[in-house]
């Protein structure tokens, strides 16, 4: 499957991420990579949150390309701390829309915790932009979350997987729900030529 070529990001992700990534750069290395990424238009100006779309699915590939660009090797770190961040906005500001408000996780045991939160964030994508195609499966004991319509790796090309902001923000979603720190780790990407990139939830770090 390939990325839509008509694929956008709506007003609330946008408004996360960039929230995100200023908390992590500053706002002088946000508005640099933002005017890098060709969105100078958000520079000092947030998109209002709410789930109308923001931009293009390319323009968010962009921006976190450009932060790759800007930071060179130390980048990947960087966008795994912006999506850790990016959880952590979506569940102080979006707990109802990602459906663990008053949720009862203590109760279940940590793989249920997982397989909750995964599926729960896979919704809450679907909810707000029916362009977004995510699931979570189990294989072999394995618990992965799926997405076939990701956004960070859109017509970007690569021989390896990508997409670390989402690393930051699974690990983040999974550490919330568990307690416990677990590897993530991207299996396929669809910069590689994958039809969907995969996220494997792992050992306990």
């Amino acid at each position: 499957m390939s990325h839509r070529e008509d694929a956008v990001i709506v007003n609330t992700i946008v408004r996360q991420a960039l929230a995100a990534a200023e908390e992590v750069m500053g706002a002088n290395g946000l508005n640099a990579v933002l005017r890098l990424s060709g969105l100078g238009s958000f520079v000092n100006n947030l998109p209002p949150d709410n789930l109308e779309p923001a931009i293009k699915a390319t323009e968010y590939a962009q921006f976190n390309q450009a932060i790759e660009d800007f930071y060179g090797r130390g980048g990947r770190g960087m966008l795994k701390r912006i999506g850790k961040a990016s959880f952590q906005y979506a569940i102080n500001e979006q707990p109802a829309l990602l459906g663990v408000a008053g949720a009862a996780l203590k109760l279940l045991p940590q793989k249920q915790r997982i397989k909750f939160i995964l599926n729960s964030m896979a919704s809450a994508l679907k909810k707000s932009n029916p362009q977004v195609e995510a699931w979570v499966e189990e294989e072999d004991g394995k618990i992965a979350y799926i997405e076939s319509s990701c956004a960070i790796c859109h017509s970007r090309k690569s021989d390896k997987p990508i997409c670390y902001l989402y690393l930051g923000s699974l690990g983040e979603a999974v550490e919330w729900a568990t307690g416990k720190e677990y590897a993530i780790t991207e299996t396929h990407c669809m910069a590689k030529g994958d039809s969907y990139c995969r996220f494997e939830v792992g050992e306990v770090l």
